[in-house]
């Protein structure tokens, strides 16, 4: 006998939606911000150390290497942006370690060429530090949502949804911020090193003749 009684519909599973994919890529703004700002000033520490006096040996050695670094760390920075998924292995965070304890050491215990970088040497330590306490969030909390997602396929519990991303205002918003945050560390820091010292102000650009007037 057919029963007349309705039917429920079948149950759909319950799809749960995190902020985890927010908060990744709004670190991952931030981390890659902190790379450009911080490549950039090791690029003015190395001029500031290149465009001394009598730099000797030392001071060659310390600005190429800074130099390389400022330049490893800006493709460090675009790379990591490009791709979506964590960069930055063991050997990454033991080279940005030194390059913290390397700038530390320059501020604490400053010579006759590094005295006048001090401002510099903070700014890029600072940025420094921000890279690596971005890369270790992102570490543990990738490493977080990986257990999440194995202990709910083992309970064949909802998942979520593989487009769910950061709404684009909040993204925007993000980035922002992240920039005024850099540019906020970076400024200092390049105006205080030896290219900045000698950067024509941008009030007074095109003033050929003396006391800021146009020569006509």
């Amino acid at each position: 006998m057919v029963s007349l009684r309705p039917t429920a519909p079948p149950a759909h599973p319950v799809t749960v939606q995190s902020t985890a994919p927010q908060a990744d890529s709004s670190v991952r703004l931030v981390t890659g911000f902190a790379g450009f700002g911080a490549g950039s000033v090791n690029l003015a520490i190395s001029s500031s150390f290149l465009a001394a006096d009598s730099p000797g040996p030392a001071g060659l050695l310390a600005g190429v290497a800074a130099g390389l670094w400022g330049a490893a760390l800006l493709a460090g920075a675009v790379a990591f942006l490009a791709k979506d998924r964590l960069a930055g292995n063991r050997w990454a965070r033991y080279a940005l370690a030194g390059a913290a304890a390397a700038h530390l050491a320059a501020i604490a215990f400053p010579t006759s060429t590094t005295s006048g970088l001090s401002l510099t040497q903070l700014s890029a330590l600072l940025l420094t530090l921000m890279i690596i306490a971005s890369l270790g969030w992102l570490q543990r909390h990738r490493g977080q949502q990986d257990s999440a997602q194995q202990d709910s396929a083992q309970q064949d519990s909802a998942r979520q949804p593989a487009g769910a991303g950061m709404r684009p205002g909040r993204l925007l918003l993000a980035a922002f911020a992240g920039a005024v945050l850099v540019a906020g560390i970076t400024t200092p820091g390049l105006a205080a090193s030896t290219a900045g010292q000698y950067a024509v102000p941008h009030g007074e650009h095109g003033n050929l003749a003396p006391g800021g007037h146009h020569q006509r």
